[in-house]
Formats: structure tokens, sequence, C-alpha cells
């Protein structure tokens, strides 16, 4: 975990958006955080109409943003949306505090600002960052993992690693590059535990990941050297899925 940690926080600069009617107060900002090697501009605006605008077009991991502007005010803008960016509040106004830690906001920085407050609060963002970017890591790299029975003992394999699996009554054969393995399992239960966006069933007794296809020829599919069969119901379905969508030339 920490090589995670360290790695994002020596490469990584966080996308910043700096929302406020006032331009002075917007150079103000975009000063200190160019000041900081951990933050980067990407944009910013007079407006949360315009924020809006631009948290649709592109990703943005910190805002900065002002409470009193025209038409929405900046914790109306908060609280609209679904999943908002981390967010640091810039104000001349205190008596919001409340209202923006409600909205879950990182810090509540009053105008004018010292740097050593914005420093406090954007090292808090980064905290918040790096935590959000190790939960997510971990969160995929747990769902890319699966155990499988052998015997009386558990083994962890990685589903990305296999080519196709095999079905024979209630066992399951598991091949690899490297390795076979037999587990005792339906087809139809282990169809249900792979991801559908990834595994595609050819056959009765064939299970096949999409990526590992190098070649369908007619009733014939090829993955990794290895001829499998492709059942006439599935035939047209499988190219519909896998083929069809991602043909280069028509």
């Amino acid at each position: 975990m920490a090589e995670i940690t360290l790695k994002h926080k020596g490469a990584y600069k966080m996308r910043c958006l700096v929302v406020d009617d006032e331009s002075i107060a917007i150079k103000g900002i975009v000063n200190y955080i160019g000041k900081l090697d951990f933050l980067e501009v990407t944009d910013s605006c007079s407006s949360a109409l315009e924020a809006a605008n631009i948290l649709k077009a592109g990703e943005i991991d910190l805002m900065f943003l002002d409470i009193n502007m025209p038409h929405l005010s900046g914790l109306e803008f908060l609280e609209s949306l679904e999943k908002p960016p981390l967010t640091i509040i810039t104000t001349a106004y205190s008596e919001y505090a409340l209202d923006g830690f409600r909205l879950h906001v990182v810090d509540y920085l009053m105008k004018p600002i010292a740097f050593q407050r914005f420093f406090q609060a954007a090292s808090k963002a980064q905290s918040m960052f790096l935590s959000q970017l190790v939960l997510q890591s971990e969160y995929e790299e747990a769902k890319s993992n699966m155990y499988v029975r052998q015997g009386d003992a558990f083994r962890r394999i990685a589903w990305e690693d296999i080519l196709y699996a095999e079905g024979m009554q209630n066992y399951v054969k598991l091949y690899f590059k490297d390795k076979v393995l037999t587990i005792h399992q339906t087809m139809t239960s282990l169809e249900e535990i792979l991801p559908k966006e990834s595994f595609f069933r050819i056959h009765r007794s064939f299970l096949v990941n999409i990526s590992c296809i190098d070649l369908i020829s007619g009733g014939r599919l090829f993955v990794n050297g290895k001829e499998l069969p492709i059942s006439k119901q599935r035939r047209e379905k499988l190219l519909n899925a896998v083929v069809y969508k991602n043909l280069i030339s028509k």
C-alpha cells in the first residue's frame, strides 16, 4: 500500500478547477496552485453553470469553489452534483461553513486566503485523493481475483489470466498459458461468476476469454493456438457481441 501511495504522490498532479465570479480571486488561487508540485490548473470559470459543463467535459480531481455567484450559488451547485470532485470552498462569508461541511467539502477557506491555509487545505485534499486511489486499486485487485477449490485447498487466481474453460459434467478445466487447473464446479456456475463482458460461452462445453481470441473462422475459434468449436446457435451471437462492433474494415 505504501508503494502505491508514494508512486502516485511523486508522479500525479491533481487536476484543479477554479470557480469564482471575481477574476482577481481566480488569479490568486491559480497563483497558489502554481506553487505546489502536486496540483495543476485544468480550467477556471466564473459561474456554477460554466463549471457544470467543464465537469461533464473532463476529469477534475479538485475544485476550488466560491459560494456567492450569479444564478446558482456554489453550495447549491455542489448539492446538485451526483458525484462531485473533492471540493475546497473559498469564500468571504463564514456563515455557510456548516453547510459546506454537511456537503463533505475538504476545507473551508476564508478570503483573503493566506498561503499557509491554502497549503494546509491542498495537502488535506491530496491525502484524501491518495487514499481514494489506494482504495480503488485494492478494489480493482480484489475484483480481478477469485478463489477456486481443489480438494481441501483453495487457490487464488486472476480471471484475466484464464484463456478458456472446458466443462466436463461437474468439473471444469481452466486453461492458462502455463498450466491447467481442474476444479469442482459446473460450467453454468462458473459462467455466472466470471464477468459477462469478458467471457463468452461459445459452446455447451467451452467458455472463452474474449481478449484471448486469436482467430474466428467458420465454426472454429483459436485461442493460444488451440482450436475450439463454436456451436451453430452461438456463432452469430458471438460475431455480433465480439467481432462486428470492433470490425476495422467493413
